[in-house]
């Protein structure tokens, strides 16, 4: 079986899709729009929106219906997410993420979590044990290759390596910078400052 890192080594690049919430309400319930930027290697390829609800359950249902439903969902060779949670604590399940889909995923935070104080969060909403749960299925945080993530399918090793072939400067992958400024840039007008 040829692997993701196979692939690099052999001059390919991958196919990605970086899923990322847009600005939404600080209100219970209110709608957060998702964004999904397919990236070959770190060129911009396509588009998917999607919405779920903050601090709701709905995320990794939504992720998956809107690569599955999409003319991407056989290009696609890894998924990432911009942590594991958009929308205030609506938590991604990272396992059932991958499995609906059938590729690695991994989850890309900026630093490494705080979790005591996640778990704090939780405890204000509706089922905190099944969300807490929900995040330590994902498994380790790996601190590798400049990288802070969580990954389901493959490796921490060649999880570095693939997010290393998916940055173009800095520590974002580039289908997470995309999916950040253009879910901002289509909610306010104008792109954010940090991707």
């Amino acid at each position: 079986m040829t692997t993701l890192a196979d692939k690099l080594r052999a001059g390919r690049r991958l196919t990605a899709i970086g899923f990322d919430d847009g600005p939404f309400e600080r209100a219970a319930g209110s709608v957060v729009p998702l964004v999904g930027a397919v990236c070959i290697g770190t060129r911009f390829e396509g588009l998917l929106w999607g919405e779920t609800v903050r601090d709701g359950e709905g995320a990794t249902d939504a992720m998956a219906g809107m690569l599955t439903g999409s003319k991407f969902a056989s290009q696609v060779h890894v998924v990432l997410t911009d942590g594991i949670a958009v929308g205030g604590l609506n938590v991604i399940d990272l396992p059932a993420l991958a499995g609906a889909v059938g590729v690695p995923c991994i989850a890309v935070m900026r630093r490494a979590p705080d979790r005591d104080a996640m778990r704090r969060a939780m405890e204000r909403l509706p089922a905190p044990d099944r969300r807490w749960a929900t995040v330590r299925r994902a498994g380790e945080v790996h601190q590798q290759g400049g990288f802070t993530f969580q990954v389901v399918g493959i490796d921490p090793d060649e999880a570095a390596l693939v997010l290393g072939a998916l940055t173009d400067r800095g520590n974002v992958p580039e289908p997470l910078r995309l999916a950040h400024l253009i879910g901002a840039a289509v909610v306010t007008g104008v792109s954010g400052k940090r991707a």
